[in-house]
């Protein structure tokens, strides 16, 4: 089932979820090694409230980033909350759109992080640039050059919008590591990319919910929703991943298979050449053919190991079109289609 807070955010367009730092952390510790050197662009973030530019800011000497630049947009509900940008006082009605480079980092204080009472210094380093944008959209002209001049982009883009952001990413061929939702490979326009493995699951959220703060004007009508310690209205949403073109070790590990063919635990579909597998546990270690298997196999998806083939809706040779397959005359959900490259000869 999908989850009710996404598509209720999707529909109202309030998708502007601010992620947790030890999400952050525990993904990004997979990928240290292709940020040396390279210039990081977080645009959908206010460098005051985001965990992405926090958890930068204060690795940027550690992961040998050359450049560092956040971008928020105009009248984001959630800017300011924590500490006043110089450029407009804290009681300013309009919340202006601004981005933040970042070349230099010192520890100020000398504690040996960087956090929020070091942000001043950042910000007033003849280093570091801070000013204000026209509207901060990632689609803008302004942003759109902030993009080109950066190698990785690493943030959480609004729900409702993921496919532009997706198809911007890939026009101008950048690296990404971005949060999405498990449905993002049943898109006809996304899908496509998964095939051909220009885009994958980052390793680190496989089941579960995640927990996000959110504006202070957001209803909290739903299960998973409260109010944190600091005050801040938060809500908790499922099916989320890491959707990213940066490769990871967790990417090249052999899923062990050690289920058996046979045709009365794996039918075959009324409608397309293949078997229906329930659970990745069950994908048979001995079966050449093509496989129907959930779409958390991705969380477990070795390229050396398995091809993907397709996904029902738009697999070439479904006859039906756009249809799920079924079994028995019953549909089954959504189902990729994968055949498995060194089946066991039993």
């Amino acid at each position: 089932m999908a989850n009710k807070n996404l598509n209720a955010a999707k529909k109202a367009k309030k998708d502007e979820f601010y992620t947790q730092i030890s999400d952050i952390e525990r993904e990004l510790q997979h990928y240290w090694p292709h940020f040396r050197g390279k210039t990081v662009l977080c645009n959908c973030d206010d460098p005051y409230e985001s965990h992405f530019f926090k958890y930068f800011a204060g690795r940027f000497n550690q992961l040998g980033l050359r450049k560092l630049i956040c971008t928020c947009y105009n009248g984001s509900s959630i800017q300011g909350g924590e500490l006043t940008l110089p450029l407009f006082p804290k009681d300013e009605p309009k919340k202006k759109a601004h981005k933040l480079v970042i070349t230099e980092v010192t520890d100020v204080n000398g504690d040996g992080v960087v956090d929020l009472t070091d942000v001043e210094y950042l910000i007033r380093n003849d280093k570091n640039v801070l000013s204000t944008l026209e509207t901060g959209d990632f689609r803008s002209p302004e942003c759109i050059a902030l993009l080109k001049e950066a190698d990785i982009v690493v943030t959480n883009p609004p729900f409702s919008l993921l496919r532009e952001y997706i198809a911007q990413l890939m026009a101008y061929d950048k690296k990404f590591l971005i949060i999405g939702n498990i449905f993002a490979p049943t898109y006809k326009d996304i899908f496509p990319l998964f095939l051909h493995n220009k885009i994958w699951y980052g390793p680190s959220i496989t089941s579960g919910d995640r927990k996000f703060r959110v504006p202070d004007d957001y209803p909290l009508n739903a299960a998973g929703c409260g109010i944190d310690k600091d005050g801040h209205k938060y809500i908790r949403v499922k099916g989320v991943r890491w959707l990213t073109n940066l490769d990871h070790n967790k990417r090249h590990e052999e899923l062990d298979l050690i289920c058996r063919y046979s045709p009365v635990e794996y039918p075959h579909y009324d409608n397309y050449n293949a078997i229906e597998v329930g659970k990745t546990a069950d994908i048979p270690c001995d079966y050449d053919g093509v496989m129907g298997v959930p779409i958390t196999f991705l969380d477990k998806y070795n390229p050396e190991q398995f091809e993907i083939i397709g996904i029902d809706r738009y697999v070439k040779n479904n006859p039906f079109p756009g249809k799920r397959f079924t079994i028995g005359g019953k549909e089954i959900y959504a189902r990729i289609l994968i055949r498995n490259k060194h089946p066991r000869q039993l």
